[in-house]
């Protein structure tokens, strides 16, 4: 899916999306905040979509989010103006591959949900590494695809939500080797998460 694709399809998404797909992601979304509010100080939200972490945030942080999607960014836009979030510096439209942020511009960087949307995962990785200051923190809450010997029910919700994931462009078949294969970063913390343990976070080191 090419970043013209996923913009139409948030675009349509975008008034529904809390309501939907931001409900599922909810816990994933609390516990990485969560952890966030622990290290305070300059967090970049990657993929902020509309804005339904945003209220979450202490007031120890300081929170940069960007997006590809115009419509998703214009109701996180709203959520700030109508809840004063003073945290919030900037929201940003911006193509996570190529991030006009200089090298080290964060203490932590966060990826909720979406690295199994975005095209070029890789590419992703490789830029929130760069903008992370040595020493930071790299949440990525998403899911991941099972092993293939895998048939229980876990395997079978995954079977069941397969049509409202290609709605989106959403892959279930997304592997965590592509984070931590990404070079620069060390595993600091695995935890699956609710719904059923569909969702993973995952807690890495810039070294």
């Amino acid at each position: 899916m090419d970043i013209q694709a996923v913009r139409k399809s948030y675009a349509l998404w975008a008034p529904i999306y809390d309501l939907t797909f931001g409900r599922v992601t909810g816990a994933g979304r609390r516990r990485a905040v969560s952890v966030l509010n622990g290290l305070g100080g300059r967090v970049l939200e990657v993929g902020v979509g509309t804005g339904l972490a945003l209220p979450q945030y202490g007031a120890g942080v300081e929170v940069t989010g960007i997006d590809a999607s115009a419509e998703m960014l214009e109701k996180a836009r709203e959520k700030v103006a109508e809840l004063g979030l003073r945290h919030v510096k900037e929201l940003v439209e911006m193509d996570a591959r190529a991030m006009r942020f200089a090298d080290a511009s964060f203490d932590s960087v966060a990826a909720m949900h979406i690295m199994s949307v975005v095209p070029d995962p890789e590419r992703v990785m490789a830029e929130m590494v760069r903008v992370l200051r040595p020493g930071g923190t790299l949440l990525v809450v998403n899911h991941f695809a099972r092993e293939d010997s895998d048939t229980g029910v876990l395997a079978s919700l995954e079977t069941w939500a397969a049509p409202l994931a290609n709605l989106i462009g959403w892959h279930s078949d997304f592997r965590r080797e592509v984070v931590l294969g990404t070079k620069g970063i060390t595993l600091v913390e695995e935890a699956h998460l609710p719904p059923f343990g569909m969702m993973t976070l995952l807690r890495l080191r810039k070294v």
